[in-house]
Protein backbone atom coordinates (compact mmCIF):
# COMPACT_ATOMS: atom_id res chain seq x y z
CA UNK A 1 0.00 0.00 0.00
CA UNK A 2 2.70 2.49 0.98
CA UNK A 3 4.31 2.32 -2.47
CA UNK A 4 1.10 3.65 -4.03
CA UNK A 5 0.23 6.37 -1.52
CA UNK A 6 1.29 9.02 -4.02
CA UNK A 7 -1.61 7.95 -6.24
CA UNK A 8 -4.20 9.01 -3.63
CA UNK A 9 -5.96 12.32 -3.66
CA UNK A 10 -5.61 14.60 -0.65
CA UNK A 11 -8.93 13.56 0.86
CA UNK A 12 -8.01 9.88 0.90
CA UNK A 13 -4.48 10.65 2.05
CA UNK A 14 -5.67 12.76 4.98
CA UNK A 15 -8.20 10.07 5.96
CA UNK A 16 -5.54 7.36 5.84
CA UNK A 17 -3.16 9.32 8.03
CA UNK A 18 -5.90 10.14 10.51
CA UNK A 19 -7.02 6.49 10.70
CA UNK A 20 -3.49 5.18 11.09
CA UNK A 21 -3.59 3.22 7.84
CA UNK A 22 -0.24 4.80 7.02
CA UNK A 23 1.84 7.62 8.44
CA UNK A 24 2.50 11.11 7.17
CA UNK A 25 6.16 10.11 6.82
CA UNK A 26 5.12 7.27 4.53
CA UNK A 27 2.93 9.60 2.49
CA UNK A 28 5.60 12.28 2.23
CA UNK A 29 8.29 9.70 1.45
CA UNK A 30 6.14 8.22 -1.33
CA UNK A 31 5.63 11.65 -2.88
CA UNK A 32 9.31 12.54 -2.56
CA UNK A 33 10.21 9.26 -4.26
CA UNK A 34 7.72 10.02 -7.02
CA UNK A 35 9.33 13.45 -7.36
CA UNK A 36 12.74 11.83 -7.77
CA UNK A 37 11.33 9.57 -10.49
CA UNK A 38 9.46 12.06 -12.68
CA UNK A 39 10.57 15.59 -11.84
CA UNK A 40 13.86 15.36 -13.79
CA UNK A 41 11.69 14.96 -16.91
CA UNK A 42 9.12 17.59 -15.93
CA UNK A 43 10.95 20.31 -14.01
CA UNK A 44 7.68 21.01 -12.19
CA UNK A 45 9.25 21.39 -8.72
CA UNK A 46 12.27 23.69 -8.75
CA UNK A 47 13.18 23.73 -5.06
CA UNK A 48 12.73 20.98 -2.49
CA UNK A 49 13.90 20.37 1.07
CA UNK A 50 13.30 16.66 1.69
CA UNK A 51 14.84 16.60 5.15
CA UNK A 52 12.62 19.44 6.36
CA UNK A 53 9.58 17.76 4.84
CA UNK A 54 10.30 14.48 6.61
CA UNK A 55 10.82 16.25 9.94
CA UNK A 56 7.46 18.00 9.47
CA UNK A 57 5.88 14.64 8.66
CA UNK A 58 7.35 13.13 11.83
CA UNK A 59 5.83 16.00 13.83
CA UNK A 60 2.49 15.32 12.16
CA UNK A 61 2.73 11.65 13.12
CA UNK A 62 3.51 12.52 16.74
CA UNK A 63 0.36 14.64 16.82
CA UNK A 64 -1.67 11.67 15.58
CA UNK A 65 -0.13 9.38 18.20
CA UNK A 66 -0.84 11.89 20.97
CA UNK A 67 -4.50 12.23 20.03
CA UNK A 68 -4.15 15.92 19.20
CA UNK A 69 -6.77 17.87 17.30
CA UNK A 70 -5.92 17.38 13.64
CA UNK A 71 -6.54 19.76 10.78
CA UNK A 72 -8.48 18.59 7.72
CA UNK A 73 -5.26 18.24 5.68
CA UNK A 74 -3.08 16.89 8.46
CA UNK A 75 0.13 15.33 7.15
CA UNK A 76 -0.73 15.79 3.45
CA UNK A 77 2.18 16.80 1.16
CA UNK A 78 1.68 19.86 -1.06
CA UNK A 79 3.72 22.18 -3.25
CA UNK A 80 3.68 25.97 -3.01
CA UNK A 81 3.84 28.16 -6.10
CA UNK A 82 7.00 30.22 -6.45
CA UNK A 83 5.18 33.55 -6.07
CA UNK A 84 3.59 32.70 -2.70
CA UNK A 85 5.51 33.73 0.41
CA UNK A 86 6.61 30.70 2.43
CA UNK A 87 8.49 31.54 5.62
CA UNK A 88 12.19 30.78 5.33
CA UNK A 89 12.07 30.28 1.54
CA UNK A 90 12.83 32.84 -1.15
CA UNK A 91 9.88 34.12 -3.16
CA UNK A 92 11.75 33.92 -6.44
CA UNK A 93 8.75 34.15 -8.77
CA UNK A 94 10.85 32.71 -11.58
CA UNK A 95 13.25 35.66 -11.49
CA UNK A 96 16.99 35.23 -10.97
CA UNK A 97 17.24 38.67 -9.35
CA UNK A 98 14.92 37.55 -6.52
CA UNK A 99 16.88 34.54 -5.26
CA UNK A 100 17.57 36.34 -1.96
CA UNK A 101 13.97 37.50 -1.52
CA UNK A 102 13.45 35.35 1.59
CA UNK A 103 10.06 35.63 3.29
CA UNK A 104 9.94 36.13 7.05
CA UNK A 105 6.31 35.02 7.23
CA UNK A 106 4.08 32.95 4.99
CA UNK A 107 1.31 34.42 2.87
CA UNK A 108 -2.07 34.16 4.66
CA UNK A 109 -3.42 31.50 2.28
CA UNK A 110 -0.26 29.41 2.71
CA UNK A 111 -0.34 29.83 6.47
CA UNK A 112 -3.96 28.66 6.47
CA UNK A 113 -2.83 25.45 4.79
CA UNK A 114 0.05 25.02 7.23
CA UNK A 115 -2.36 25.50 10.12
CA UNK A 116 -4.51 22.75 8.61
CA UNK A 117 -1.54 20.37 8.85
CA UNK A 118 -0.03 20.22 5.35
CA UNK A 119 3.61 19.32 4.75
CA UNK A 120 5.38 21.38 2.07
CA UNK A 121 7.60 19.22 -0.14
CA UNK A 122 8.61 21.82 -2.71
CA UNK A 123 8.20 24.98 -4.73
CA UNK A 124 6.54 24.80 -8.15
CA UNK A 125 7.94 26.53 -11.22
CA UNK A 126 6.53 29.76 -12.64
CA UNK A 127 7.37 32.14 -15.46
CA UNK A 128 9.00 35.39 -14.39
CA UNK A 129 6.51 37.55 -12.50
CA UNK A 130 3.80 34.98 -13.34
CA UNK A 131 2.60 36.86 -16.40
CA UNK A 132 2.94 34.31 -19.22
CA UNK A 133 0.67 31.62 -20.66
CA UNK A 134 3.61 29.20 -20.51
CA UNK A 135 5.89 28.17 -17.62
CA UNK A 136 9.52 28.87 -18.40
CA UNK A 137 12.19 31.18 -17.06
CA UNK A 138 15.92 31.78 -17.44
CA UNK A 139 16.70 30.69 -13.87
CA UNK A 140 15.03 27.27 -13.64
CA UNK A 141 14.17 26.51 -17.26
CA UNK A 142 10.93 25.17 -18.72
CA UNK A 143 8.31 22.93 -17.13
CA UNK A 144 7.21 20.04 -19.35
CA UNK A 145 3.60 18.95 -19.77
CA UNK A 146 3.35 15.30 -18.60
CA UNK A 147 0.78 14.59 -21.33
CA UNK A 148 3.03 15.65 -24.19
CA UNK A 149 6.45 17.28 -24.02
CA UNK A 150 5.65 19.19 -27.21
CA UNK A 151 2.66 20.93 -25.61
CA UNK A 152 2.83 23.80 -23.13
CA UNK A 153 1.81 22.99 -19.53
CA UNK A 154 0.14 26.39 -19.42
CA UNK A 155 0.97 29.30 -17.19
CA UNK A 156 1.59 30.70 -14.86
CA UNK A 157 0.83 27.80 -12.47
CA UNK A 158 2.24 25.29 -14.95
CA UNK A 159 4.68 23.77 -12.49
CA UNK A 160 1.90 23.27 -9.97
CA UNK A 161 -0.41 21.63 -12.52
CA UNK A 162 2.29 19.34 -13.91
CA UNK A 163 3.26 18.22 -10.40
CA UNK A 164 -0.34 17.35 -9.51
CA UNK A 165 -0.97 15.60 -12.83
CA UNK A 166 2.15 13.44 -12.49
CA UNK A 167 1.46 12.44 -8.88
CA UNK A 168 4.24 14.40 -7.18
CA UNK A 169 1.74 15.90 -4.76
CA UNK A 170 -2.06 15.83 -4.57
CA UNK A 171 -2.52 19.56 -3.90
CA UNK A 172 -0.66 22.63 -5.18
CA UNK A 173 -1.21 26.32 -4.55
CA UNK A 174 -1.58 28.70 -7.46
CA UNK A 175 -2.71 32.16 -8.49
CA UNK A 176 -4.92 33.44 -11.30
CA UNK A 177 -4.78 36.92 -12.84
CA UNK A 178 -5.66 35.90 -16.38
CA UNK A 179 -6.25 32.16 -16.24
CA UNK A 180 -3.09 31.14 -14.38
CA UNK A 181 -4.92 28.34 -12.54
CA UNK A 182 -7.41 27.37 -15.22
CA UNK A 183 -5.11 27.39 -18.26
CA UNK A 184 -2.65 24.89 -16.67
CA UNK A 185 -5.60 22.84 -15.45
CA UNK A 186 -6.76 22.52 -19.07
CA UNK A 187 -3.27 21.72 -20.32
CA UNK A 188 -2.53 19.10 -17.64
CA UNK A 189 -5.98 17.60 -17.05
CA UNK A 190 -6.50 18.50 -13.39
CA UNK A 191 -9.10 20.34 -11.32
CA UNK A 192 -8.78 23.83 -9.91
CA UNK A 193 -10.70 26.52 -8.10
CA UNK A 194 -10.22 30.21 -8.85
CA UNK A 195 -12.10 31.94 -6.05
CA UNK A 196 -13.82 35.26 -6.57
CA UNK A 197 -12.53 38.56 -5.26
CA UNK A 198 -12.40 38.56 -1.46
CA UNK A 199 -12.77 34.85 -0.78
CA UNK A 200 -9.14 33.87 -0.04
CA UNK A 201 -6.83 36.40 1.66
CA UNK A 202 -3.99 37.68 -0.50
CA UNK A 203 -0.80 39.36 0.73
CA UNK A 204 2.95 38.88 0.43
CA UNK A 205 5.32 40.49 2.90
CA UNK A 206 8.06 40.39 0.25
CA UNK A 207 6.19 42.58 -2.25
CA UNK A 208 8.12 45.87 -2.51
CA UNK A 209 4.97 47.87 -3.31
CA UNK A 210 1.24 47.29 -3.33
CA UNK A 211 0.00 45.98 -6.70
CA UNK A 212 -2.14 48.14 -8.95
CA UNK A 213 -5.88 48.33 -8.40
CA UNK A 214 -6.60 46.13 -11.40
CA UNK A 215 -4.32 43.43 -10.07
CA UNK A 216 -5.95 43.72 -6.64
CA UNK A 217 -9.42 43.23 -8.16
CA UNK A 218 -8.56 40.57 -10.72
CA UNK A 219 -5.88 38.36 -9.16
CA UNK A 220 -6.83 35.53 -6.84
CA UNK A 221 -5.21 32.77 -4.83
CA UNK A 222 -6.42 29.22 -5.33
CA UNK A 223 -5.16 25.72 -5.84
CA UNK A 224 -5.08 22.68 -8.10
CA UNK A 225 -5.96 19.08 -7.28
CA UNK A 226 -6.73 15.74 -8.90
CA UNK A 227 -10.30 15.61 -7.54
CA UNK A 228 -13.16 18.02 -6.96
CA UNK A 229 -13.63 16.70 -3.43
CA UNK A 230 -10.09 17.90 -2.64
CA UNK A 231 -11.13 21.38 -3.75
CA UNK A 232 -14.21 21.14 -1.53
CA UNK A 233 -12.00 20.07 1.37
CA UNK A 234 -9.31 22.67 0.82
CA UNK A 235 -11.34 25.77 -0.03
CA UNK A 236 -12.67 26.35 3.52
CA UNK A 237 -9.10 25.99 4.78
CA UNK A 238 -7.56 28.54 2.42
CA UNK A 239 -10.50 30.91 2.89
CA UNK A 240 -9.91 31.63 6.56
CA UNK A 241 -9.65 35.36 7.07
CA UNK A 242 -6.61 37.49 7.65
CA UNK A 243 -6.62 41.17 8.63
CA UNK A 244 -3.66 41.87 6.34
CA UNK A 245 -5.93 41.63 3.29
CA UNK A 246 -8.61 44.33 3.57
CA UNK A 247 -10.39 42.86 0.52
CA UNK A 248 -11.11 39.60 2.34
CA UNK A 249 -14.80 38.99 3.08
CA UNK A 250 -16.45 36.85 5.74
CA UNK A 251 -19.20 35.82 3.31
CA UNK A 252 -20.58 32.30 4.01
CA UNK A 253 -19.14 29.52 1.88
CA UNK A 254 -22.45 27.76 1.28
CA UNK A 255 -25.55 29.27 -0.31
CA UNK A 256 -29.17 28.15 -0.10
CA UNK A 257 -29.98 27.95 -3.80
CA UNK A 258 -31.90 24.75 -4.61
CA UNK A 259 -29.94 22.15 -6.56
CA UNK A 260 -30.03 21.13 -9.33
CA UNK A 261 -30.85 24.37 -11.15
CA UNK A 262 -30.53 26.04 -14.55
CA UNK A 263 -27.12 26.23 -16.20
CA UNK A 264 -26.04 28.31 -19.18
CA UNK A 265 -23.87 26.23 -21.53
CA UNK A 266 -21.47 28.17 -23.77
CA UNK A 267 -21.17 25.81 -26.73
CA UNK A 268 -20.45 28.69 -29.12
CA UNK A 269 -18.84 31.41 -27.01
CA UNK A 270 -17.87 33.54 -30.00
CA UNK A 271 -14.62 33.38 -31.88
CA UNK A 272 -12.95 30.27 -33.25
CA UNK A 273 -13.54 27.24 -31.01
CA UNK A 274 -11.97 23.88 -31.87
CA UNK A 275 -13.89 20.62 -32.07
CA UNK A 276 -11.61 19.16 -29.36
CA UNK A 277 -12.69 21.87 -26.93
CA UNK A 278 -16.30 22.23 -28.04
CA UNK A 279 -17.04 18.54 -27.74
CA UNK A 280 -15.77 18.66 -24.15
CA UNK A 281 -18.20 21.48 -23.34
CA UNK A 282 -21.04 19.47 -24.89
CA UNK A 283 -20.03 16.44 -22.81
CA UNK A 284 -20.18 18.56 -19.66
CA UNK A 285 -23.67 19.69 -20.59
CA UNK A 286 -24.84 16.12 -21.14
CA UNK A 287 -23.40 14.99 -17.80
CA UNK A 288 -25.02 17.89 -15.97
CA UNK A 289 -28.36 17.10 -17.64
CA UNK A 290 -27.94 13.52 -16.46
CA UNK A 291 -27.43 14.82 -12.95
CA UNK A 292 -30.74 16.72 -13.09
CA UNK A 293 -29.56 20.21 -14.04
CA UNK A 294 -31.59 22.16 -16.60
CA UNK A 295 -28.96 22.96 -19.25
CA UNK A 296 -29.60 25.60 -21.92
CA UNK A 297 -27.23 26.74 -24.68
CA UNK A 298 -26.98 30.47 -24.06
CA UNK A 299 -24.17 32.99 -23.57
CA UNK A 300 -23.93 35.66 -20.87
CA UNK A 301 -24.30 39.31 -21.92
CA UNK A 302 -21.51 41.75 -22.73
CA UNK A 303 -18.76 39.14 -23.04
CA UNK A 304 -16.86 41.33 -25.49
CA UNK A 305 -17.10 44.25 -23.08
CA UNK A 306 -15.80 42.15 -20.17
CA UNK A 307 -12.94 40.88 -22.32
CA UNK A 308 -12.06 44.43 -23.34
CA UNK A 309 -12.05 45.49 -19.67
CA UNK A 310 -9.40 42.88 -18.91
CA UNK A 311 -7.28 43.86 -21.88
CA UNK A 312 -7.43 47.54 -20.95
CA UNK A 313 -7.05 47.30 -17.17
CA UNK A 314 -4.89 44.24 -16.60
CA UNK A 315 -2.63 44.38 -19.63
CA UNK A 316 -2.55 48.16 -19.45
CA UNK A 317 -1.34 48.07 -15.84
CA UNK A 318 1.17 45.36 -16.73
CA UNK A 319 2.72 47.38 -19.54
CA UNK A 320 2.55 50.76 -17.84
CA UNK A 321 3.56 49.78 -14.30
CA UNK A 322 5.75 46.67 -14.56
CA UNK A 323 7.80 47.55 -17.62
CA UNK A 324 10.74 49.12 -15.69
CA UNK A 325 10.99 46.17 -13.28
CA UNK A 326 10.75 43.58 -16.06
CA UNK A 327 13.39 45.27 -18.16
CA UNK A 328 15.70 45.62 -15.17
CA UNK A 329 15.23 42.20 -13.56
CA UNK A 330 14.04 39.68 -16.13
CA UNK A 331 15.58 37.69 -18.95
CA UNK A 332 15.20 38.24 -22.69
CA UNK A 333 12.17 35.95 -23.09
CA UNK A 334 10.17 37.85 -20.50
CA UNK A 335 11.19 41.16 -22.08
CA UNK A 336 10.02 39.82 -25.44
CA UNK A 337 6.75 38.75 -23.84
CA UNK A 338 6.22 42.27 -22.53
CA UNK A 339 6.90 43.69 -26.00
CA UNK A 340 4.23 41.38 -27.42
CA UNK A 341 1.77 42.45 -24.75
CA UNK A 342 2.50 46.11 -25.46
CA UNK A 343 1.69 45.48 -29.12
CA UNK A 344 -1.73 44.00 -28.40
CA UNK A 345 -3.12 46.26 -25.67
CA UNK A 346 -5.79 48.58 -27.04
CA UNK A 347 -4.30 51.53 -28.92
CA UNK A 348 -6.12 53.97 -26.68
CA UNK A 349 -4.77 52.37 -23.49
CA UNK A 350 -3.41 54.97 -21.08
CA UNK A 351 -4.12 56.04 -17.51
CA UNK A 352 -7.34 57.81 -18.54
CA UNK A 353 -8.59 54.77 -20.46
CA UNK A 354 -7.90 52.54 -17.47
CA UNK A 355 -9.87 54.85 -15.17
CA UNK A 356 -12.79 54.86 -17.62
CA UNK A 357 -12.65 51.06 -17.81
CA UNK A 358 -12.93 50.83 -14.02
CA UNK A 359 -16.08 52.96 -14.25
CA UNK A 360 -17.55 50.75 -16.99
CA UNK A 361 -16.74 47.59 -15.06
CA UNK A 362 -19.62 48.03 -12.61
CA UNK A 363 -22.19 48.13 -15.40
CA UNK A 364 -20.83 45.00 -17.06
CA UNK A 365 -20.71 43.19 -13.73
CA UNK A 366 -24.31 44.24 -13.06
CA UNK A 367 -25.39 42.71 -16.39
CA UNK A 368 -23.63 39.43 -15.57
CA UNK A 369 -25.10 39.43 -12.06
CA UNK A 370 -28.60 39.77 -13.52
CA UNK A 371 -27.89 36.92 -15.93
CA UNK A 372 -26.63 34.73 -13.07
CA UNK A 373 -29.92 35.27 -11.25
CA UNK A 374 -31.67 33.35 -14.05
CA UNK A 375 -28.79 30.96 -14.75
CA UNK A 376 -27.05 30.34 -11.41
CA UNK A 377 -23.99 28.83 -13.17
CA UNK A 378 -22.27 29.18 -16.53
CA UNK A 379 -20.31 26.31 -18.11
CA UNK A 380 -17.86 26.98 -20.90
CA UNK A 381 -14.36 26.42 -22.24
CA UNK A 382 -11.10 27.59 -20.68
CA UNK A 383 -9.14 28.16 -23.87
CA UNK A 384 -11.13 27.82 -27.09
CA UNK A 385 -8.17 26.01 -28.62
CA UNK A 386 -6.18 23.11 -27.12
CA UNK A 387 -2.86 24.16 -25.55
CA UNK A 388 -0.20 24.91 -28.13
CA UNK A 389 3.55 24.54 -28.24
CA UNK A 390 5.84 25.80 -25.47
CA UNK A 391 6.84 29.48 -25.81
CA UNK A 392 3.96 30.13 -28.19
CA UNK A 393 3.14 33.26 -26.18
CA UNK A 394 6.50 34.86 -27.03
CA UNK A 395 6.73 33.71 -30.65
CA UNK A 396 5.18 36.94 -31.96
CA UNK A 397 2.67 39.63 -31.14
CA UNK A 398 0.20 37.82 -33.40
CA UNK A 399 0.65 34.58 -31.43
CA UNK A 400 0.15 36.45 -28.16
CA UNK A 401 -3.00 38.05 -29.57
CA UNK A 402 -4.31 34.61 -30.57
CA UNK A 403 -3.85 33.39 -26.99
CA UNK A 404 -5.75 36.38 -25.59
CA UNK A 405 -8.50 35.78 -28.15
CA UNK A 406 -8.69 32.08 -27.26
CA UNK A 407 -9.04 32.81 -23.56
CA UNK A 408 -11.62 35.59 -23.85
CA UNK A 409 -14.05 33.88 -21.47
CA UNK A 410 -11.33 33.01 -18.97
CA UNK A 411 -9.90 36.53 -18.66
CA UNK A 412 -13.39 38.04 -18.56
CA UNK A 413 -13.98 36.17 -15.31
CA UNK A 414 -10.88 37.83 -13.87
CA UNK A 415 -12.08 41.23 -15.06
CA UNK A 416 -15.34 40.74 -13.15
CA UNK A 417 -13.84 39.08 -10.05
CA UNK A 418 -16.10 36.02 -10.31
CA UNK A 419 -15.27 32.47 -9.15
CA UNK A 420 -14.67 29.55 -11.49
CA UNK A 421 -13.93 25.86 -10.99
CA UNK A 422 -12.30 23.69 -13.63
CA UNK A 423 -12.35 19.93 -14.08
CA UNK A 424 -11.53 17.39 -16.80
CA UNK A 425 -14.41 15.69 -18.62
CA UNK A 426 -12.50 13.45 -21.01
CA UNK A 427 -9.64 13.08 -23.49
CA UNK A 428 -9.61 13.87 -27.19
CA UNK A 429 -6.71 13.91 -29.66
CA UNK A 430 -4.41 12.79 -26.86
CA UNK A 431 -5.07 15.83 -24.65
CA UNK A 432 -7.45 16.49 -21.74
CA UNK A 433 -10.79 18.18 -22.25
CA UNK A 434 -11.43 20.58 -19.39
CA UNK A 435 -14.34 22.94 -18.75
CA UNK A 436 -14.83 25.79 -16.33
CA UNK A 437 -17.91 26.37 -14.20
CA UNK A 438 -18.52 30.03 -13.40
CA UNK A 439 -20.74 31.43 -10.67
CA UNK A 440 -21.69 34.74 -9.06
CA UNK A 441 -19.62 36.32 -6.35
CA UNK A 442 -19.01 34.03 -3.34
CA UNK A 443 -20.60 31.01 -5.07
CA UNK A 444 -17.46 28.85 -5.16
CA UNK A 445 -19.12 25.89 -3.44
CA UNK A 446 -22.02 26.07 -5.91
CA UNK A 447 -19.49 25.78 -8.73
CA UNK A 448 -17.84 22.84 -7.01
CA UNK A 449 -21.16 21.07 -6.42
CA UNK A 450 -21.83 21.06 -10.17
CA UNK A 451 -18.24 20.00 -10.80
CA UNK A 452 -18.70 17.09 -8.42
CA UNK A 453 -21.87 16.07 -10.27
CA UNK A 454 -19.83 15.84 -13.49
CA UNK A 455 -16.86 14.13 -11.88
CA UNK A 456 -19.03 11.38 -10.41
CA UNK A 457 -19.78 10.26 -13.97
CA UNK A 458 -16.28 10.29 -15.48
CA UNK A 459 -13.05 8.40 -14.93
CA UNK A 460 -10.10 10.28 -13.37
CA UNK A 461 -7.40 11.24 -15.86
CA UNK A 462 -4.46 11.57 -13.49
CA UNK A 463 -1.97 10.75 -12.04
CA UNK A 464 -0.05 9.81 -15.17
CA UNK A 465 3.51 8.98 -16.09
CA UNK A 466 5.24 11.57 -18.29
CA UNK A 467 4.70 10.78 -21.97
Amino acid sequence: MTDDIWRLDATAMAAGIRAGDFSSREAVSACLQRMDEVNPQLNAIVESRPEEALLAADAADRAVAQGADLGPLHGVPISVKGNHDLAGWATVNGCEALQDNVAAVSAPSVQNLLDAGVVVIGRSNTPEFCVRWDTSNDLYGATVNPWNAGVSPGGSSGGAAAAVAAGINPLATGTDLGGSLRVPAQACGVASIKPGRGRIPDWNSTDPVEPGLGFQLMNGNGFLARSVRDLQLGLPVMSRGDWRDPWWSAAPLEDDIPRPHKIALMVEPGGDISEQVQSGVKTAGELLSGAGYEVEAVNPPQLDEAWELWRTICMGELVLQLKPAIEAMCGPRMVRCLENYAAIVPEHCNERAILEAFAQRRGVLRAWTEFLREYPLIVGPVGMQPPGAPDEDIASAEAAQALVDSHRLTVSINALGLPAATLPVGVSDGLPQVVQIIGPQFAEMRCLAAAAAIESQVQPLTPIDPR
